[in-house]
C-alpha cells in the first residue's frame, strides 16, 4: 500500500473524529428496571398473628433503614455490629480493594495530559570516521538538561473510553464493598439469633430434664412403696437419659455459632463474645419494610454490581475500537547541550524539537477486529448475567415472603400443639396420682410435651431469621465512612 493510499484511507477519517469530537463505540445505556409490580403471584400485605400475638405487616413501598438490624431492638445485637463493622477482616479488605480501584482510576484519568518529564544527562563520546568524512572531531564530553513533552492525541476517544471502564471498575468494587457489609451484618444478626434461640432451647432441655429426674424420685419412691413395677422404674430413667442426648447438640450448635461470631468480629474464638442472651428481649418488627420491585435493582449490591461490570463491557468495546485507527503521537523537547557546563545554561545552547507520529495497523491478522468482536461478546455476557442477577434476586425475596406467611403459620400451629400437650401433661399426671394411668403415659405425654415446646422455640426462631433475611435482601447503602480507606 502506498503513501498515497494510506492518506487517502486514514486522513479522513481521522479528521472526521476529531471533528466529532466523540468517543467511538456504543455509550452505555443503563438497563430498564424489571417490569413487575410484585415479587409472588398474590399479594402479601400482612401475615397472620400466632399465638404470641405478634402480625407482621409487609410495608411495600419502604425502603428498609441502613442499620436493618436495629429494627430488632436488642441493644446486644447493636454492640455486636458496631464490633463486627470496625474489626472484620473482610470488610477491611473490600475497603481497600475499593481505595485500590480509585487510585487506579486517577492513574488512568492523567493520560488524559500531556506527559511531561525532565531529563538530564552528561556522556563522553567519539564519532567514528566513516560518519564524519573527511572531517575529524576529537572524543568531547557533554552535558544536556531540558524537558520532554508528549501526548497522545485522543480523537477517537480510546482513551476515554479507557477512563470510562476503569471508572465502571472502581464503581463494581464500591458495590462489591457494599454488598461485603451487608453480607457481615447478615452473618452477624444469624449467629446472634442462633445463639440466641439454642439458649432458649437449652434452658427449655434443662427444665424439662429436671421434670424428667422427678419423675425419675416419683417412680423409685412408688416402686419402692410396692406401688409399680421395675419396669416403670427403668422407663422413667430411660426417658431421663434420651433427654440428656439432647442438650450436646444444641450447646455444640451454640458454640459453633459463638465461634463464627467471634471470627465475624476479627477475633479468636477463645476470645469471642459469649453472651447470656435472654430471647424475650428481641422484638420481632411488627412493619417489615419491603422496596418495591421497580426500585429493587438500585438499591441492591449485587445488581448494581453486575450493571457496573456491564458498563465496564461496554466501555471495553469502545478501547477496542480505537485500536482500529491510527495512533497520532505528538512531542516536543526543548534542553540545554553543551560540552562545558560553564555554557550549560548560555542561549546558544539551546536545543529543541518538534515531532508528530502516526502508527496505523496495516495488517495484524485479523487481531484487532477479533478482538473487537470479543469485547461485543462480552457485552451480551455481561447482560445476560445481569438480568439473571435481577432474577435471582426476585426469586430470593418472593422466597422470603412466602416463608414468612408460612413461618406464621407453623407458629401458630406450633403453639397450639404446646398447649394442647401441656393440658396432656397436667391430666397425665392429676390421673397417675389419682391411680388411673400408670406412669408410662405420663412418660409419654411429657415426651410430646417436650417436642412441642422445643418445636416452638424453633419456628420462633426461624420466623425471626426469615424476617432478618428479607430485611438484608433489600439491600442498601452502607454509611459514607464505610466506604473510606484505612490506608494511612
Amino acid at each position: 500500500m502506498s503513501t498515497k493510499d494510506i492518506l487517502q484511507r486514514w486522513v479522513p477519517l481521522m479528521v472526521s473524529a476529531l471533528l466529532a469530537a466523540c468517543a467511538v463505540g456504543p455509550d452505555f445505556k443503563r438497563p430498564d428496571g424489571p417490569n413487575t409490580e410484585r415479587y409472588t403471584q398474590e399479594s402479601q400485605t400482612q401475615t397472620a398473628a400466632p399465638a404470641d400475638d405478634v402480625a407482621q405487616r409487609i410495608a411495600l413501598g419502604q425502603a428498609p433503614p441502613v442499620e436493618w438490624w436495629t429494627l430488632f431492638q436488642s441493644e446486644d445485637l447493636n454492640g455486636l455490629m458496631r464490633q463486627a463493622v470496625a474489626g472484620n477482616n473482610t470488610l477491611a479488605a473490600a475497603r481497600s480493594t475499593l481505595a485500590q480501584a480509585q487510585e487506579l482510576l486517577s492513574a488512568q484519568t492523567g493520560k488524559r495530559y500531556p506527559q511531561v518529564t525532565l531529563d538530564g544527562g552528561n556522556g563522553r563520546q567519539q564519532l567514528g570516521a566513516q560518519f564524519l568524512g573527511t572531517f575529524s572531531i576529537p572524543a568531547f564530553t557533554y552535558y544536556a538538561v531540558g524537558a520532554n513533552v508528549s501526548y497522545n492525541l485522543d480523537y477517537t476517544g480510546g482513551v476515554k473510553r479507557s477512563i470510562e471502564q476503569q471508572a465502571a471498575e472502581t464503581e463494581f468494587q464500591k458495590h462489591e464493598l457494599n454488598a461485603a457489609y451487608l453480607s457481615l451484618t447478615g452473618n452477624v444478626a444469624m449467629q446472634f439469633l442462633t445463639m440466641a434461640s439454642t439458649g432458649a432451647q437449652i434452658k427449655a432441655v434443662e427444665d424439662l430434664l429436671a421434670e424428667d429426674r422427678s419423675n425419675v424420685d416419683l417412680v423409685t419412691s412408688a416402686f419402692e412403696a410396692g406401688a409399680v413395677t421395675k419396669i416403670d422404674v427403668l422407663s422413667a430413667q430411660t426417658q431421663l437419659a434420651q433427654d440428656e442426648t439432647l442438650l450436646p447438640p444444641l450447646r455444640q450448635q451454640r458454640a459453633i455459632a459463638r465461634h463464627a461470631l467471634a471470627i465475624l468480629l476479627g477475633q479468636a474464638p477463645a476470645d469471642g463474645p459469649d453472651l447470656a442472651l435472654d430471647w424475650s428481649r428481641i422484638s420481632l418488627p411488627r412493619d417489615v419494610p419491603v422496596t418495591l420491585p421497580s426500585e429493587l435493582a438500585h438499591r441492591r449490591p449485587d445488581i448494581l454490581a453486575a450493571e457496573a461490570q456491564l458498563h465496564s463491557a461496554t466501555a471495553a468495546v469502545g478501547v477496542a475500537t480505537s485500536n482500529l485507527y491510527p495512533k497520532v503521537t505528538l512531542s516536543a523537547s526543548g534542553s540545554q547541550e553543551a560540552i562545558k557546563t560553564g555554557r550549560l545554561f548560555d542561549a546558544d545552547s539551546f536545543a529543541w524539537s518538534l515531532i508528530g507520529g502516526i502508527t496505523a495497523p496495516l495488517f495484524d491478522g485479523g487481531t484487532l477486529r477479533a478482538e473487537r468482536r470479543a469485547t461485543l461478546e462480552a457485552v451480551n455476557i455481561s447482560a445476560a448475567k445481569y438480568r439473571q442477577t435481577v432474577l435471582q434476586s426476585f426469586g430470593q425475596i418472593a422466597d422470603l415472603l412466602e416463608a414468612l406467611s408460612h413461618d406464621s403459620e407453623l407458629l401458630a400451629a406450633q403453639s397450639k400443639a404446646l398447649d394442647t400437650a401441656h393440658s396432656s401433661v397436667d391430666l397425665a399426671r392429676q390421673s397417675y396420682k389419682e391411680g388411673n394411668v400408670g406412669v408410662l403415659q405420663v412418660l409419654d405425654a411429657e415426651r410430646q410435651s417436650q417436642q412441642a415446646r422445643l418445636g416452638f422455640l424453633r419456628a420462633q426462631a426461624q420466623r425471626y431469621m426469615d424476617t432478618a433475611q428479607l430485611l438484608l435482601a433489600m439491600g442498601g447503602a452502607p454509611e459514607p465512612e464505610l466506604a473510606a480507606s484505612t490506608t494511612p
